[in-house]
Formats: structure tokens, sequence, C-alpha cells
């Protein structure tokens, strides 16, 4: 364990600061312990890519990014028990390797487990990523471990626990048989895939739709499980394709000055990123999975009711479209599905739910993005 004294936390996107007086590296469980023992008010954070209060802002912070090891496997369960500080993505190349997979995986994989599990990350057409933690343990204010089991009524609130319950130490993950998924891609109007949600959700294992404020379109995916060795006529799309975020960062730039510029970069950004479709196969990690941002942004992300989704989708699209309003929102919003589950802090708490994201391309600028206050008035 190592410990620096009087430093500074910056977040992710570098927007937020805050001193602390003593920062712990811990490597092991016992020195996650002894720190938790000895500390009244206490942090703890991963890769930093929250920009929340929740993330630092104390005296005392425990980074736990190099608690991150394998604890051990269960070849028989299909199990597998980690340290809470392993990055998602090696724990998914993990399991992966074992022909294993976690059915429901988070947009990005550069977060921590313990993070992840604690602040209700969510995959697509799916679940939360903690619905698949069958056992932890937390190390409880003074120090001492308790364990989890799924048959336990506790597990319910630990599952989504924002560290109130404790701090996460190790993690153990039921895991299923690796699939193939045939992915498409394409841009629809939003007169056609709104009223589809349902019949989609049915029909396909996958759903995401990527919508474009200020185009009237989205950029719908699915996916469907397929023996492995199906062949598919792949289509990736053109080559300039993988050069969006960086058009997206050249076209944005000054729209924290100018709004109204979004209006017109969404429409460019469509007609050469968005309009083409595109066919492939492979595992739930490898097709749906960002393995790179590129650059900070600044995400906020809404939760509404799937039933509810459609009015308030509607209300959103006609207040963003009136020219008199400040919110012109960078693309894509984020459309993802959750069925329902019984974690008590989950979003999806007992009823099948729509969650929204929300992005602005320039983080630093973000706390003046009107967008963000539109939205949140609006859901």
């Amino acid at each position: 364990m190592t410990q620096e004294n009087n430093g500074v936390w910056t977040s992710w996107n570098e927007n937020l600061t805050y001193k602390y007086k003593s920062l712990y590296k811990i490597t092991t469980e016992k020195e996650l312990q002894e720190v938790v023992a000895k500390t009244t008010k206490i942090r703890f954070f991963g890769t930093k890519q929250s920009s929340a209060d929740i993330a630092a802002g104390m005296n005392t912070l425990i980074d736990m990014r190099a608690y991150n090891k394998i604890v051990s496997y269960d070849e028989a369960k299909r199990s597998i028990t980690v340290q809470s500080g392993m990055i998602l993505g090696d724990l998914l190349e993990v399991i992966e390797a074992k022909g294993w997979c976690i059915p429901c995986l988070p947009d990005i994989n550069t977060i921590t487990i313990g993070v992840a599990l604690a602040t209700g990350t969510h995959g697509t057409s799916g679940y939360l990523l903690c619905e698949y933690m069958t056992s932890c343990t937390l190390v409880l204010a003074d120090g001492s471990l308790k364990n989890i089991q799924k048959s336990d009524a506790l597990m319910q609130a630990v599952r989504v626990s924002l560290g109130a319950l404790g701090v996460m130490s190790t993690v153990t993950f039921t895991c299923e048989p690796i699939y193939t998924l045939h992915v498409k891609e394409g841009p629809e109007n939003d007169s056609e895939w709104l009223p589809k949600i349902n019949e989609r959700l049915k029909k396909h294992d996958f759903l995401r739709i990527l919508w474009l404020p200020h185009t009237n379109k989205g950029y719908v995916i699915t996916g469907d499980k397929i023996a492995p060795e199906t062949k598919i006529i792949e289509n990736l799309g053109p080559s300039y394709l993988k050069h969006r975020r960086k058009a997206s960062k050249i076209l944005y730039k000054y729209s924290h000055v100018f709004p109204w510029i979004t209006a017109i970069a969404n429409r460019l950004l469509y007609k050469g990123f968005f309009s083409a479709n595109k066919e492939y196969k492979g595992s739930l990690y490898q097709a749906t999975v960002t393995k790179s941002r590129g650059a900070t942004l600044e995400l906020a992300e809404w939760t509404i009711g799937l039933d509810t989704f459609p009015l308030v989708f509607d209300e959103l699209k006609k207040e963003i479209n009136n020219w008199n309003n400040k919110s012109f929102i960078h693309i894509p919003m984020d459309i993802r599905f959750l069925y329902k589950d019984n974690s008590w802090l989950s979003y999806a708490y007992e009823k099948d739910t729509v969650t929204m994201g929300c992005v602005s391309r320039n983080a630093a600028t973000a706390d003046t993005y009107e967008a963000f206050k539109t939205i949140e008035t609006i859901f």
C-alpha cells in the first residue's frame, strides 16, 4: 500500500478537482480493511469517469485500481471471483477466453467492477450488471468483512448501494456460455423506430437506438443470437466512419458560444456518419461495447418507464426543435432498455425502463449546457 498526502484529485474529463489530505493506493483486502477501520469519513474511486461528488470530495480517498486480481474460478458453476478494482474490459477478456459471457454489458469497458456495481451501471436490452453478481464481500465501517450471498435478503440492497453499506472488496459473477450476435445497424425516421420499440424488444436479443436530435432520425442497432459458424455478408460501412468522434469535436468546438451551430453540425454528422447501413457478427462484448472513447465528454442519463417513454420523447423532441430555446443537443442521444428487477435502488425496480443519455462533447463547458436543464425538466 502506498500513501500520498495533500494532493489534488482530478476527474477524467478534468472539469472537477478536489483537494485531499490522504490518498491510499491499496493492493490487498487487508490493506483495505486497515484504511477503512482507522478512517471516519472516506471515499473511494476507480477510473474517475463519474463527475459526481460521490467519487471524491473527502479528506481521505482510496484508489482501488491496483486492487485488480482474479481471486478464483469455479468451472462447474461457471463463476469467477475478482477484486473490485479490476477493470471491466480485463474481466470480459478473461471470461471470453474461457468461453463464458455476462449477458448484459455497459457501453464502455474502462470502468472498475466495484464502481460499476455500486452505481447501478447497466447494459442494453437486459438488466443492470449487478444482477449477475451472485456473491460479494463488503468491508464494513469497522474494517470487518461481511459476505453477502444471492439468497440473502440483503443482496437486493447491496446490488446498487452507492458505497453506503461498505466498500465492495471481492465480487463473484455467475456467467453464461458465450454466444454470437448478428448485428444490423441503420438509420430510420423517428416515425418508424418509435412505434416499433415493443415489437423489437420481443423479436431481438439486443436493441439500442442512437437518436440524432435536430434531424428527425434515429440510428437503430439490433442483434440476434446465431450459431458462430453462420455466414453473413459483412458490411462495416465506409472506412472514414472511424473518424466520427474527431469530426464531432471539430463541428462542436464553438457550439457552447453559438448553440444553434449544433443543429447544422448534427445534420452534417448524420449524412457523414449515420446514414449508412452496417452488418456484422461477433460476441456480445466484441460487437457492442465501445473500446475507446477517443476524447473526454460529459454524459448525463435519465430513466423513465417503458410505457411512458413515447410521450416523453414527443415532448422532448417538440421542445428542442423550437428555435426559441437554447437546448441544441449534441448527437447521439443513447436510448437503451432495461427489464424490471428487484434491486431496491435500481432504475428498473419492478418496472421495465428506458434510459436516455445526453452528451456534451465540450466537457469543459458542460455546466452551461442548456440541454441538460431542459431534459431534466421534461423527465
